[in-house]
């Protein structure tokens, strides 16, 4: 059986792009955390599974709660970084993004004793006018990268790019998109996120198996704690585009997921791709 990936974004529900707007930076450590008792529900579902997934941790978690961290790599999974505080790549200039992954990656290796190999940018912000991203990971000393998806989005998206891992950066650095699947002209999404909980169950275990057999190729899924957590607070004027992503069939997540870890094979997105 072909084995894909499985990967966690580690964020809480105040963190998320869409609710920008709506919640102030300033105010997230005000606000009730509920990501480490979300993770802990997430390594059990693992652990009932025999899974074990890549974790893309954002450094202001980790800051907040180093006994998760070490947790998550004591339970065998991988440590990657999603950034220090969940900044899209492409409001950010090289400067800024440098010191962004480089103070993310050292701290997470200082509290894990894991080296830290992989990098998502937050949203999936590596985008066409950002591509510069690439050669400062690869300068910080990523392997690799998993931060693009080939689709048409408001929010992100290279639809032009391959569907399947690539090298950039003359080699040096390994991009590995979202999963996608083509279909009537067009690429949809079937690797996680909000696209999960939009499609019945069996689309996505159609198409995931599609990748696998007609393919040959390994896939690559994504999902939040906070996807798993349907009685999370909700802030106050997010739009209502922004509260459909976002609250859209969190009550059914966990038992979907429950299904895709024993419907599928997987592991870690550096034993799978690396």
């Amino acid at each position: 059986m072909q084995k894909n990936a499985m990967t966690v974004d580690v964020e809480d529900y105040f963190q998320v792009s869409a609710f920008e707007s709506a919640v102030n930076r300033a105010d997230w450590d005000r606000l009730p955390c509920r990501v480490e008792q979300n993770v802990e529900r997430i390594l059990e579902l693992f652990e009932q599974s025999s899974v074990k997934a890549t974790f893309f941790t954002l450094g202001w978690v980790a800051e907040r709660y180093p006994g998760m961290v070490q947790k998550i790599v004591a339970n065998g999974h991988e440590l990657a970084s999603h950034g220090w505080e969940h900044i899209r790549v492409n409001t950010q200039t090289p400067q800024q993004f440098r010191e962004d992954i480089e103070r993310t990656r050292k701290f997470l290796e200082d509290i894990s004793g894991q080296k830290v190999r992989g990098y998502r940018a937050a949203s999936y912000s590596i985008d066409n006018n950002s591509r510069w991203a690439w050669s400062e990971l690869v300068a910080a000393g990523y392997e690799y990268s998993s931060s693009i998806v080939p689709i048409h989005h408001d929010l992100y998206g290279m639809p032009e790019a391959s569907r399947h891992p690539f090298r950039v950066e003359q080699g040096q650095l390994l991009e590995i998109p979202v999963t996608t699947i083509p279909l009537l002209g067009r690429n949809i999404n079937c690797g996680g996120g909000g696209w999960f909980r939009l499609f019945p169950y069996s689309f996505s275990r159609w198409a995931l198996n599609k990748v696998n057999t007609t393919e040959g190729q390994s896939g690559l899924f994504y999902f939040h704690p906070w996807e798993i957590d349907p009685d999370q607070p909700r802030p106050d004027g997010t739009s209502v585009r922004a509260r459909f992503r976002h609250y859209l069939n969190l009550e059914k997540m966990e038992s979907r997921l429950q299904k895709l870890l024993k419907d599928f094979s997987w592991g870690r997105m550096d034993e799978v791709f690396l």
